[in-house]
């Protein structure tokens, strides 16, 4: 289905790349802005079907894109938003990650727009109420908590990145060659060798991991 958006990047190339990539898809640009107040400014005026914004952009230059993002998060529940990074701040992930239970949720590194198709895949989880998480966040989230992963197989790990990335059973078992059955069996060792809850929504098993590797 079509998605009303709005793009908010201070850098006019991305920006306009942007546009172009979502009218190619057959999706609408509602406003493209450089600033974190315009971005404020649109999403009331026009109510999008998702956000995508950079991090740091004006009038601050500091985090502005994600203070936003969040903010109009909490005013309007769900609202589906796509943040964009030039680096990976794990604080920056699990504050948009925590906004209104990390439903319809996104963040990635910018270099992930030029895998064009993956790039559109995440765009449409998020618009759809999922959440993905860039694979390099997870990354530095593992080397900093080493050991309770040690537990975890090699392919249990592999898995572990999968479900981050927002993907569905059935996604990862044609991503690894293996069954849907052989993949519900690794999530289940995953949980249990975590101690975590088990729980078949999506976005909320990415929190529970995040969670867990961030304690």
């Amino acid at each position: 289905m079509p998605l009303r958006v709005i793009v908010a990047e201070d850098a006019v190339l991305l920006r306009e790349g942007l546009v172009g990539l979502l009218q190619r898809f057959g999706h609408e640009t509602l406003a493209a802005v450089g600033d974190a107040d315009a971005l404020a400014e649109a999403v009331h005026r026009h109510r999008p079907d998702l956000v995508i914004t950079d991090v740091r952009m004006p009038p601050g230059n500091g985090d502005d894109g994600l203070r936003t993002a969040v903010a109009l998060r909490e005013e309007r529940a769900g609202l589906p938003v796509l943040v964009l990074s030039q680096y990976v701040e794990r604080s920056y992930a699990v504050r948009l990650l925590d906004s209104c239970g990390g439903a319809a949720v996104g963040y990635l590194l910018k270099e992930r727009v030029g895998a064009v198709a993956e790039f559109m895949t995440a765009l449409d989880r998020v618009a759809a109420g999922g959440t993905v998480v860039d694979p390099e966040v997870i990354h530095q989230l593992v080397r900093l908590r080493p050991d309770p992963l040690e537990r975890l197989s090699a392919r249990e790990k592999e898995v572990l990145g999968l479900m981050a990335e927002g993907r569905s059973n059935a996604n990862m078992a044609a991503h690894l060659f293996v069954s849907e059955a052989a993949v519900n069996k690794h999530i289940g060792n995953i949980f249990s060798k975590l101690d975590l809850p088990v729980d078949t929504d999506g976005h909320r098993r990415v929190l529970a991991v995040l969670a867990f590797l961030r304690a």
